[in-house]
């Protein structure tokens, strides 16, 4: 294709992404809406291969310069770190990337579910036959030695007064948790982090058998429940993350093995920072709602509609947006205006 020819059948995209640019330009990226947006990236990929085509043709220097100018013009939106605010950052983050990463991680994590619920009944089956079988499976000073009250009048009898220091201290110790199921993924090759998940689902499952042989099984799960569904579903994610840190070392396929790792741990990383956030609303839960006074039922109510939100949640958000790239990516291979391949010579 000749210089005119190949201007003429391209300068149409240009022209469309020289306008969204020059809105971008006033408005900022949140003056364009979804189809803008994926309109900016289609436009930017195909007038990359523009560039790379009008290069390997050897055209005019004039005509070289303007599609530099416009591809950098463009990537600067498409990938320029300083175009979204941190609050825009943080909502792409919770809104898409997190949930979909979970989605995307759902075998790793998948285990560590498995597990969890597995030895939690073994647990509980253990226990609620021989109380003193606790000992076996938990470490002395985890097992309560008499229980005369339920979990709610026990662990959680302090005043409102307390309840940001008790925050501050569930949080902290529950994010130690995530990240040594994390950490155990790159030390000992996921065999840590199996070990983590395997001790805390016997601690619930033997507790909680405990609480039941003293009469006090319902308000065990009652009280747990609010606060339960988010620490106990971020400490899964944690060890998914730090059972794909393990399989990208074990695993690499036909990478090379930092290649694997490094991709891994990109992925893991994303899952982490979720966590984190999940254990803080966890911790703020439980430190500021499980202890108020409210009846058995009401404290269960609101476990489960934190259950219910957090699958929704993880099934859902950002689906909508991933479609629409799927679709934006299709009608790019299927358009007839796309960008032209290179001749041979």
């Amino acid at each position: 294709m000749k210089q005119r020819e190949f201007v003429k059948a391209r300068g149409g995209a240009w022209n469309d992404l020289e306008a969204l640019l020059a809105r971008a330009g006033r408005a900022g990226l949140r003056g364009l809406d979804a189809d803008e947006l994926f309109r900016l990236g289609r436009l930017y990929r195909w007038v990359t291969s523009d560039l790379a085509y009008a290069q390997g043709h050897h055209f005019d220097a004039q005509l070289l310069h303007y599609l530099n100018r416009l591809t950098a013009r463009a990537h600067a939106y498409v990938y320029g770190g300083s175009v979204e605010s941190w609050r825009g950052r943080a909502w792409i983050f919770f809104a898409r990337t997190f949930p979909a990463e979970v989605r995307r991680s759902w075998i790793a994590i998948g285990v560590c579910v498995a597990l969890t619920i597995l030895w939690a009944l073994a647990a509980y089956a253990i226990v609620s036959r021989n109380p003193a079988d606790a000992y076996a499976l938990l470490p002395e000073a985890i097992v309560p030695a008499h229980i005369t009250k339920s979990l709610h009048d026990s662990n959680f009898a302090f005043g409102s007064s307390e309840s940001a220091a008790m925050s501050s201290f569930i949080i902290t110790n529950n994010i130690r948790v995530a990240v040594a199921a994390f950490a155990a993924g790159i030390v000992t090759l996921g065999a840590g982090t199996i070990y983590l998940i395997v001790f805390n689902a016997l601690m619930l499952g033997a507790l909680g058998a405990l609480f039941a042989q003293a009469g006090f099984g319902p308000d065990f799960w009652a009280t747990i429940a609010p606060h339960g569904f988010i620490e106990l579903t971020a400490i899964q994610i944690a060890g998914g993350a730090g059972l794909l840190i393990a399989a990208g070392v074990l695993f690499p396929g036909r990478l090379r093995r930092r290649d694997s790792i490094a991709i891994a741990g990109r992925r893991a990383g994303v899952l982490i920072a979720g966590v984190a956030a999940m254990l803080c609303l966890a911790g703020t839960i439980e430190g500021f709602f499980s202890p108020l006074r409210y009846a058995m039922n009401v404290r269960a109510g609101v476990g489960i509609a934190t259950g219910i939100l957090l699958l929704a949640y993880f099934t859902l958000a950002g689906r909508a947006t991933a479609n629409r790239a799927a679709l934006s990516a299709d009608t790019d291979r299927l358009a007839p205006s796309s960008a032209p391949a290179p001749a041979r010579r």
